[in-house]
């Protein structure tokens, strides 16, 4: 079966940049995310099929080869790229998938939890470093746009004067005597069943089949030193709190150039003193006098962008919902902007002058403040309906 056209797979133009290719590319993957097609065969081919495309016409290189010779270029001739894609492990392709959104999709494990790394360690590249994690709180008014925010990160860097290798030379290594340089040791059982061999990274060298003869005098030897770094992370709107992002590679540095861990951006957020949120809608309480939820009124009340005027229809209800659409918050991938709903109270005061008191008094026995004369009419209305329907 042929394949189809990478431009055709990804939806774009044979002129799309790079912006452009990714953007379409992260549409896919969100709607075709094995995550979230559990079972769904048609979509895991789907998502394998994005990548693949988006794998190629990423790189340059490749993607002079296809629009030279088609599939063909990609099949052989030591070129490698997506001829091997479709053999790949699910885990190279989220490797992918995570690095073009920035790290993790939000939504905890959602998408298969924080940070996908390769736990296996090849000797002589050190140990992994550690993953951070850092707390960010936004408010509502950045939560709503999206913020792009620097954080202040203090973590292990590499050491710049051993170049994170731990040795003041790179003739200050030698093998190591216990394991011979494989970084490993066996250690053999033997049980009714037969031979067992165990294999375990050498405790000597910790599996890196060298040691140090002449420490780093900068750092001891780890490689790494304590800094403090400035890192920018750009955060989508429509997050919600307990939503993270995995910000690769940026965590702990490595022991003796092993891969640095992984930064995640945990989501809270801040409590606004005029909304509450829900989804993406928010909410607030407008407080208006009997005069004008009798008479009706137009007011001022705050949105996320400032202020905006509010037509209270007379006869207005306590509890009311008031809607102003599109007033919300844009949702996280562009999934639809909330509204802003406002709670009408109606103020009853409490102390009033004698002068005051004289007016209210005067309303107590009018046919349109007694409360009884509203049940009846709306009684007689659903008489009438039950009439109807009888």
């Amino acid at each position: 079966m042929s394949k189809r056209d990478y431009y055709e797979v990804l939806g774009v133009e044979k002129s799309a940049g790079e912006a452009e290719l990714k953007k379409a590319y992260r549409k896919l993957a969100m709607k075709y995310h094995p995550d979230r097609n559990k079972g769904d065969h048609e979509a895991e081919k789907k998502f394998k099929e994005a990548s693949e495309a988006y794998e190629v016409l990423r790189d340059p290189q490749k993607r002079q080869r296809y629009d030279q010779f088609g599939h063909a270029g990609m099949n052989g001739g030591g070129f490698g790229g997506a001829s091997d894609f479709g053999n790949a492990d699910f885990e190279d392709i989220f490797s992918r998938f995570s690095d073009i959104f920035g790290g993790d999709i939000f939504g905890g494990e959602a998408f298969g939890g924080g940070g996908r790394r390769q736990s296996r360690r090849r000797r002589g590249t050190g140990r992994p470093g550690s993953d951070m994690k850092l707390r960010v709180e936004l408010t509502l008014e950045e939560i709503a746009e999206g913020v792009e925010k620097t954080l202040k990160v203090k973590k292990q860097v590499k050491c710049d004067s051993c170049s994170g290798t731990g040795a003041e030379t790179e003739s200050d290594f030698e093998t190591c005597g216990t394991c011979n340089g494989t970084g490993e040791v066996r250690q053999v059982s033997r049980t009714m069943f037969g031979q067992f061999v165990n294999v375990q990274p050498c405790p000597t060298c910790s599996g890196e089949g060298r040691i140090i003869k002449n420490k780093c005098s900068e750092c001891g030897g780890e490689g790494r030193k304590r800094s403090e770094d400035n890192i920018k992370v750009n955060i989508p709107s429509g997050v919600s709190k307990g939503n993270y992002i995995t910000l690769r590679r940026q965590g702990n540095a490595g022991v003796r150039g092993g891969e640095p861990g992984d930064l995640i951006v945990l989501i809270e957020e801040k409590e606004h003193e005029n909304f509450e949120r829900e989804g993406n809608d928010i909410y607030y309480d407008l407080h208006l006098s009997i005069p004008d939820a009798i008479l009706g009124t137009e007011v001022q009340v705050p949105t996320l962008k400032g202020k905006a005027k509010v037509k209270v229809e007379p006869g207005t209800q306590p509890g009311k919902l008031l809607r102003m659409r599109g007033r919300g918050i844009v949702g996280l991938n562009n999934s639809g902007t909330g509204d802003q709903f406002i709670k009408v109270n109606i103020y009853v005061p409490k102390d009033l002058t004698p002068e005051e008191r004289k007016h209210v008094e005067a309303l107590r026995g009018e046919k349109h403040f007694d409360p009884s004369d509203a049940e009846e009419r709306e009684k007689g209305f659903f008489s009438k309906i039950k009439d109807v329907f009888s």
